[in-house]
């Protein structure tokens, strides 16, 4: 009787392992991961609007229905990533993300001197070079640099109630994201 139980015992617990391991490792082999799924939508340095209207099928999944969303994917070895948008709205954020979803850096509105969406991201060399001389369009920017080459930036705004949705939208599919 004590050898079945202890089988038992070890059957289950080898079962645990495998699904633990199964659940961590899902993110890492997943084939219809952001990147992916972007990519299948528009190329590099394209913004791509991931929030959706209500009843419209989402790229991806957003749990909060009082923000707009868009997406841009970026490659550092075409040159710089800049993304910018003119206007106001009342909140803003900005997140980058490497290929595999992992957050490298974020900051909203009131992490910049003017308000303005402004953001450059480069790599060590690129911001080596640009540190020399740096352009005059390119003084009030914000400036990640980054230990990857290929990424994501996902860009938020927020309504704070139903009259805001137009301005916000608008201010999220007016974001310009290029390779610089």
């Amino acid at each position: 009787m004590g050898r079945i139980l202890h089988a038992g015992l070890l059957g289950l617990l080898g079962a645990a392992i495998v699904h633990i391991a199964v659940l961590l490792l899902l993110p890492a082999i997943t084939e219809k991961d952001a990147w992916s799924r972007l990519a299948d939508v528009r190329g590099l340095f394209a913004l791509v609007p991931i929030s959706g209207q209500q009843g419209e099928e989402r790229l991806l999944r957003l749990t909060d229905p009082y923000f707009e969303a868009a997406a841009c994917r970026f490659d550092l070895t075409e040159g710089l990533a800049r993304v910018h948008a003119s206007g106001r709205i009342p909140y803003w954020s900005i997140s980058i993300y490497d290929r595999s979803g992992q957050n490298i850096y974020s900051f909203n509105d009131r992490s910049t001197a003017s308000g303005d969406l402004d953001l450059l991201v480069l790599s060590p060399v690129q911001m080596m070079e640009l540190r020399k001389n740096l352009p005059g369009q390119f003084e009030q920017s914000v400036f990640v640099e980054t230990p990857v080459e290929e990424g994501m930036v996902v860009v938020r705004g927020f309504a704070p109630d139903p009259s805001w949705k137009p301005t916000v939208a608008a201010y999220v599919k007016s974001v310009t994201c290029t390779a610089e």
